[in-house]
């Protein structure tokens, strides 16, 4: 006789039950099921260039912690104490409170010294990051339409962040952050009429005033993050509405796009990655001192002597004024109007509005109405890279600038030569820069040509019946001749009338930058010239 059992019903634990029920609580009223769902079917791409975003974000969220735990031990305030803490050379100074607090931090709090190291060293790989980042969707073209707003909103996350790093760096009262204060007191001042009553209103009296740093530190710690945090969650949702731009070549998705979903690949690849940008930065913080205000003492205009230096993402503001010849000053009408300030004022204003605005200015050039999401190859857009390469250089020069009383000093140069040799720099450097690369993107462009054509040489000689050697080339596989073939050919814009049959100043400006945007240009490889090669093969 055989005896069977029933097997027992498995239930689900009381604990498992409960997050089930308010699992379907919260979905049943806030539809997050369907957002998860739709979010984790976006679609990630996975080279490398495009974590320089993520690193953006990381180091953002660093700065965060790390500023979270300096807020509840700085003081903001510039009312005048004795120190008395455990820094020795220091003891028994005047100072403002809020010097004194960062010294504490330093050398009294357990792990303050560790914590704004981070925090510095996060907010200068965040600024860097950016910009690479920026420099990345420049150069393969990932601004065009429908991503122009993203690039307007990516472009003020960068101007947020350096105001965040200008705004923190002053906060410790030190003698560098003191005169760096007193530059952009001088620069308000330059302005003719106001400048001096706008002056008044930042620092609540003359320079240095009593009220800078709690205004400072009210911007540092509410309002520029609030903007910047609500700048960057618009950022991102317009990345998941306008998808991400891809590379040209075959997909490995459903959707033919190279990358992995952000749930559950993506997600785990970047929780990993966050953590490895985040123990790097605890882990240079460790080792390598940054702003060591000790070493300053409080700020005091006295003892500021060459080789004071701001971080680099603002140092190209001081170069423009160092590098202004003097002697640009005169009284007109009852007011000094200092040029040597006004025109660093308005030209790095302008180098900024271009930057910002140069995803619809090309679009006016190149009449490109169309929708974009292949990334083009830096090589395949020569004018749009050389400008670029015309940019970088034009910013590294004023950065170069910023620095020349070191270059004298390190490279026993005189500081007259440093400064007549970086002014020539600013005008020929750019230029030179454009010719260079515009030049090399076209030669790539031929390369590329001759390539998609004929094969790459292998190195194999073989000789004909007829006596004659040749080298053998080796053809590309589908794969590789499509990145070298896959891009467009675009053309100067045709010059129409009117409605009235007329052709304004403005139509034919339009038509003359347009044939300066396209005027060298390699014709790329057509499908009858591929099927033309694949047949004699």
């Amino acid at each position: 006789m055989t005896v069977t059992t029933r097997p027992k019903p498995v239930t689900a634990s009381r604990g498992s039950r409960f997050t089930a029920a308010t699992a379907n609580y919260i979905d049943e009223r806030t539809s997050m099921s369907g957002l998860v769902r739709e979010l984790g079917r976006k679609i990630f791409p996975d080279h490398w260039s495009f974590m320089l975003g993520e690193v953006s974000l990381y180091s953002f969220v660093a700065i965060l912690l790390s500023g979270t735990f300096l807020v509840f031990f700085f003081d903001p305030s510039m009312t005048q104490v004795q120190y008395d803490g455990a820094f020795v050379p220091l003891k028994g100074m005047d100072m403002s409170a809020a010097y004194a607090s960062t010294l504490n931090i330093s050398f009294d709090i357990r792990g303050g010294l560790l914590m704004r190291q981070v925090h510095h060293w996060a907010a200068l790989l965040f600024v860097a990051a950016i910009g690479l980042h920026m420099l990345r969707v420049f150069f393969n073209g990932s601004f065009r339409k429908p991503r122009e707003l993203n690039w307007l909103i990516g472009f003020v996350l960068f101007i947020l962040a350096m105001a965040e790093g200008f705004t923190g760096y002053s906060l410790p009262d030190d003698l560098l952050s003191g005169n760096g204060l007193r530059i952009i007191d001088g620069m308000v001042k330059g302005i003719p009429v106001i400048g001096t009553w706008i002056s008044f209103l930042l620092f609540g009296g003359e320079f240095p005033g009593e009220v800078i740093i709690p205004r400072l530190f009210a911007l540092h710690i509410l309002l520029l993050p609030a903007i910047l945090v609500a700048a960057l969650g618009i950022h991102l949702i317009l990345v998941v509405v306008n998808k991400h731009t891809q590379y040209a070549g075959p997909g490995r998705t459903n959707d033919n796009v190279v990358g992995d979903p952000i749930l559950p690949v993506f997600a785990g690849k970047a929780g990993g990655f966050f953590f490895i940008v985040f123990g790097v930065i605890v882990l240079i913080s460790s080792f390598f001192t940054i702003n060591p205000i000790w070493n300053y003492g409080p700020y005091d205009p006295s003892p500021i002597s060459a080789g004071t230096q701001p971080d680099w993402y603002i140092g190209f503001a001081d170069g423009a004024l160092r590098l202004v010849p003097p002697g640009l000053e005169f009284v007109l009408w009852g007011h000094t109007w200092s040029f040597n300030i006004l025109i660093p004022m308005i030209v790095l204003g302008l180098f900024i509005v271009l930057v910002m605005l140069y995803p619809f200015i090309e679009a006016w050039i190149t009449g490109d109405k169309r929708e974009h999401h292949v990334a083009d190859r830096p090589r395949n857009a020569p004018t749009r890279t050389a400008i670029g390469a015309a940019g970088v250089t034009f910013y590294a020069v004023l950065w170069a600038g910023a620095g020349s009383d070191l270059i004298s000093t390190h490279f026993a140069l005189s500081i007259e030569g440093v400064t007549h040799t970086l002014q020539a720099l600013i005008f020929l450097g750019p230029i030179f820069a454009y010719q260079v690369t515009k030049r090399a993107c076209i030669a790539l462009q031929k390369k590329d040509r001759e390539i998609a054509l004929h094969g790459f040489e292998s190195g194999h000689i073989v000789r004909l019946p007829g006596g004659e050697f040749i080298e053998v080339h080796e053809q590309l596989d589908d794969f590789e001749r499509w990145k070298l073939v896959s891009y467009h050919d675009y053309k100067p814009l045709m010059i129409r009338p009117d409605a009235r049959g007329r052709i304004g100043a403005g139509q034919r400006f339009r038509a003359r930058m347009s044939r300066w945007f396209f005027e060298d240009r390699i014709q790329p490889v057509t499908r009858t010239e591929v099927e033309r090669l694949s047949d004699h093969h």
